[in-house]
């Protein structure tokens, strides 16, 4: 059985899919890396636009740390910013940690400081990080700091996230990671860290954390650049860890070299759990050839999700969601399953599929010739 699927120029083409999925098995944690997967929220389409369905997002949640991944809890993947506010970002966070104490779950949290609505002074940042700081401790979850739209407009230069990181670093009551989202995610980023040349950039980030080693746990690096993620995981102090945020280059930067390795905090570990879950089972076993071997063909699959405009990568990451049977529909919070045309949506689909990543193909298959036929491809 074939699905035509849209190619270049409007063209269609008949492609076959897999008849079986790829066997991924459940096991014992992750031993030789830490890898959390940022988590998508699922939609209820009948509730609103910026509505929850929390049974579906919390069951996602409970498949991944079923294949022993922590999660990366209200981060950019769970559209924060583009579609789901402070408001569902705390519910979602309060829904999370209690299900990840239940599961037995790792979960980490993101703090930023998306309550604030126009222009914020520096005290007005620092205030709106508190409170989220105070929200995600309270729960008992680990706090991610994220990179803030507010603090990039307000700063004046450097010194000013020198004052706000420092401030919320001798607060925080345990060790926080500190994140680095790059523009390509999100362009009201740009010039984060007081200077849009990134060597500057890096030395007041290298500052921050030279100031603060002991209330650091690790760093996350989305700058889509795994050589400079290499130079400056390598400058961190003793006990930092590097989460690589690189969904183009995440298998030699896990991998690692003779001079050290990074851990993980993906998006593309969304639709990837279990195949990057087993991949990490083998490299705790110390065949990194293994490793990649399993992970390595999966890159082109990312990149195509996170191609530009690159924030826009979420809408793949639910169609696959929904391809996989995780979800009952393809609706996004903030109508985002609108952000990305036809022809990439089938890429990802095929590729996908290539992988063997939908438990059920057929499902997928059936799935996928219904939203093609909502575009108008007959099968």
């Amino acid at each position: 059985m074939t699905i035509r699927l849209p190619g270049p120029g409007g063209s269609l083409r008949a492609y076959t899919p897999r008849a079986e999925p790829a066997s991924f098995t459940t096991g014992a944690p992750l031993v030789s890396r830490t890898v959390f997967s940022a988590a998508h929220v699922v939609a209820d389409p009948l509730a609103g636009a910026g509505a929850v369905d929390w049974d579906a997002t919390l069951a996602f949640r409970r498949h991944l740390w079923a294949h022993g991944l922590g999660v990366a809890e209200a981060m950019d993947t769970a559209q924060r910013g583009m579609g789901l506010d402070w408001a569902g970002a705390a519910e979602l966070i309060r829904r999370s940690t209690a299900e990840a104490k239940s599961a037995g779950g790792a979960i980490a949290c993101g703090v930023g400081t998306d309550q604030l609505s126009g222009p914020a002074t520096l005290a007005g940042v620092r205030a709106a990080y508190e409170e989220q700081l105070a929200l995600v401790e309270g729960t008992g979850a680990q706090a991610i700091l994220m990179a803030s739209r507010a603090l990039a407009a307000a700063a004046s230069g450097p010194e000013d996230y020198l004052d706000v990181y420092g401030h919320l670093l001798r607060q925080a009551a345990e060790p926080v990671i500190l994140h680095w989202l790059g523009p390509m995610f999100d362009p009201a980023l740009e010039g984060y860290w007081g200077s849009p040349d990134l060597d500057a950039a890096t030395e007041t980030f290298l500052d921050v954390i030279a100031a603060h080693p002991d209330k650091v746990d690790g760093i996350k690096v989305s700058l889509l650049d795994a050589r400079r993620e290499v130079e400056l995981r390598r400058r961190l102090p003793r006990g930092v860890r590097c989460y690589t945020g690189d969904d183009y280059n995440y298998p030699e930067l896990i991998a690692g070299d003779e001079q050290g390795f990074s851990h993980a905090l993906l998006g593309i570990f969304d639709p990837l759990g279990p195949l990057a879950a087993e991949a990490v089972r083998v490299l705790d076993t110390g065949d990194t050839a293994k490793f990649r071997e399993l992970l390595d063909p999966t890159v082109e699959l990312s990149r195509h999700l996170f191609e530009t405009p690159t924030r826009f990568y979420k809408t793949g990451v639910v169609l696959l969601a929904w391809l996989a049977g995780h979800q009952s529909h393809f609706a996004m919070v903030g109508g985002l399953q609108s952000a990305r045309p036809l022809p990439h949506l089938a890429r990802a689909y095929e590729l996908a599929d290539g992988l063997g990543l939908f438990p059920d193909p057929a499902l997928a298959e059936t799935r996928m010739k219904s939203l093609l036929s909502v575009y108008g491809v007959d099968q």
